[in-house]
């Protein structure tokens, strides 16, 4: 099991935004890597799990207090997670082993 040296901060880095969704980390985060998805007044973690170096699966959780993301919606984030789960990782790395904030970049077209 990966072990990362994970530091306490202030703040709430977004680092995605797609058609409307939200995705960020919380600052005081923790194992196994995983993502926060606000859309509107929803919010959902996904927990990104590897196999092999691979992205095996992502694992939708409630989060305290929120409304989780409709499963209507879930399918456009699946999509984009599995497009960008690279870049998650790398802004989680940067973000919560090196302590650089991370960029928040817009995607404007949707994923097919």
């Amino acid at each position: 099991m990966l072990v990362l040296p994970l530091k306490i901060k202030i703040g709430m880095p977004k680092i995605y935004e797609y058609l409307g969704l939200i995705f960020f980390f919380y600052s005081q985060e923790h194992l196994p890597i995983h993502v926060h998805v606000k859309y509107g007044e929803y919010e959902s973690k996904i927990e990104l799990i590897y196999q092999d170096a691979q992205l095996e699966k992502m694992i939708f959780k409630k989060v305290t207090g929120k409304l989780p993301i409709p499963v209507s919606k879930r399918k456009e984030i699946k999509v984009f997670v599995n497009q960008y789960h690279e870049g998650i990782v790398k802004k989680w790395t940067e973000y919560f082993v090196y302590n650089k904030k991370p960029e928040n970049e817009r995607v404007t077209k949707k994923i097919k």
